[in-house]
């Protein structure tokens, strides 16, 4: 077991089985684990123990996950593969459930991982064990968002003329960057609906363009897939709002064909951006 991708298999069927108490072993002694959207703040793991102490602690006991709808997109960087996959997710304690979207960047050298970040959907498993009360308490309590280097602008890829579009408020040029016919999907944003065509898209910029928050972008990292219309990006749009910082880290899963999107997958941190809001408990009535 040395391939990116089996890796992740061992882990994703550990997690689905329940074997939390095996799962740091496919992981290095000196590995890091990000959360870029964790509550109410980003996390970072570093090393084995720390890695083992989170599988065994409150996850272990919390939730029953099952895996399903997985997606593995190999890069052109070997060491490094993305996966995006659903859970059928269940409370311990109250033994309500849920569907939650998940996708992980995972750096694996020498078959064990060696980087991980991990995006969840922290709001859907919070409504399930009740757990709503908690959040709005954690973002109240949420020290200031610390932000980033703003990362340049560049020519790039479509999906860097999209973010730093949006960023410059050029909202009337976006629709243009996608194919009449589309589909985007936001999968950490309860009762969103999916965007089919180009005039959907043209309807949700223009969304976008009522607020018009003149954000900047930071920390943009792209992976070309071995499929070659297939991009993945990480990024955040960051800058203040209402006197304080302001940061919403993202992730989009697209398919580019004749330099048009065709498919995108946009996971944004919408419970962080309710968090500092005020509004998650409006954002759980969707769920």
């Amino acid at each position: 077991m040395t391939e990116p991708h089996e890796v992740f298999d061992a882990l994703s069927d550990g997690i689905s089985e329940g074997r939390f108490g095996e799962l740091s072993a496919l992981y290095a002694e000196d590995t890091v684990v990000e959360h870029p959207q964790a509550v109410p703040r980003p996390t970072r793991l570093t090393g084995r123990d720390a890695v083992h102490e989170r599988f065994t602690g409150v996850l272990a006991g919390a939730v029953r996950l099952k895996r399903k709808n997985v997606v593995v997109h190999e890069t052109t960087d070997p060491e490094v593969i993305v996966a995006e996959y659903d859970y059928d997710a269940e409370s311990v304690e109250t033994g309500r459930t849920t569907t939650t979207a998940n996708i992980q960047v995972l750096r694996v050298r020498d078959g064990l991982i060696v980087h991980s970040r991990d995006y969840h959907d922290y709001l859907r498993l919070a409504v399930i064990r009740d757990g709503v009360d908690q959040l709005v308490k954690a973002y109240e309590q949420a020290p200031p968002r610390e932000l980033s280097p703003v990362t340049p602008e560049s020519a790039g890829t479509v999906f860097e003329k999209l973010v730093h579009g949006v960023a410059g408020g050029r909202w009337d040029e976006l629709p243009d960057l996608y194919a009449e016919e589309t589909h985007v999907t936001h999968p950490f944003l309860p009762g969103s609906t999916a965007s089919r065509t180009r005039a959907d898209i043209r309807e949700h910029f223009q969304a976008g363009k009522a607020l018009n928050p003149g954000f900047a972008v930071a920390d943009l990292v792209t992976y070309h897939g071995t499929d070659p219309e297939v991009l993945i990006g990480e990024f955040a749009y960051q800058g203040e709002y209402g006197g304080k910082p302001v940061r919403i880290a993202n992730i989009f899963s697209m398919r580019v064909r004749d330099g048009l999107v065709v498919e995108s997958r946009d996971y944004g941190d919408h419970l962080g951006i309710a968090g500092d809001l005020g509004a998650i408990p409006e954002l759980a009535t969707k769920v």
